[in-house]
């Protein structure tokens, strides 16, 4: 990616990883794959400003400690809420402005979910500039999915891979690195993800 041999990559991997915190382990997940890749690449001099976007219906709670304090590093997240880990409420924004949370409540329409994460998060993340964008995938926003029972189809998960590839390519020359994270209705997941790397191979 960082030599120009490609611009993008989606991550099958399992377990999920954006619970995980510095200092412990939560929800399924072990290590913050998102946050650990996107400290890399500013550490090892491969970016200056990285993003990390997750639209898993969790909060990643994890990946929002890690980056807490560093203004190097941004990070925005659209989940349901109620819903655990209880975190990711908007008045938490970092220690530089640096978070952005957008959480939904139960029975918000897709069309809905679509604008929150225009204005709460897209707009923002244009506004940082990263030269290197870190998707938290997570497909258990779909209205299939037994845990999240969120707003969305495989249609919506499209739109937002559309709007964050545009984005990579107008600051980052595309550099997109996508890590799947939560998905429990199997057919829903295979249908989110086939549509997610569809729009990363199409834009």
């Amino acid at each position: 990616m960082f030599d120009g041999e490609f611009e993008a990559a989606f991550c099958a991997v399992r377990p999920p990883g954006h619970h995980a915190e510095p200092r412990q382990m939560m929800g399924f997940c072990f290590a913050g794959s998102a946050a650990i890749a996107a400290m890399w690449a500013v550490e090892e001099g491969h970016a200056r400003r990285v993003a990390v976007i997750d639209f898993d219906v969790h909060h990643g709670n994890g990946t929002q400690a890690a980056f807490w304090s560093r203004p190097e590093l941004f990070f925005g997240s659209i989940h349901k809420a109620p819903l655990y880990p209880n975190t990711g409420h908007p008045h938490e924004r970092g220690e530089h402005d640096n978070i952005r949370n957008a959480p939904f409540g139960a029975g918000i329409s897709a069309q809905a979910w679509r604008d929150l994460a225009e204005e709460s998060l897209l707009g923002p993340l244009d506004a940082f500039a990263p030269d290197l964008l870190v998707i938290s995938a997570g497909f258990d926003a779909h209205r299939d999915d037994p845990l999240g029972a969120g707003p969305v189809t495989e249609e919506d998960f499209a739109w937002i891979t559309d709007r964050l590839v545009d984005i990579a390519r107008r600051h980052g020359q595309g550099r997109l690195v996508s890590l799947m994270e939560g998905g429990y209705d199997l057919d829903a997941l295979a249908r989110s993800a086939a549509a997610h790397v569809r729009a990363l191979l199409d834009a």
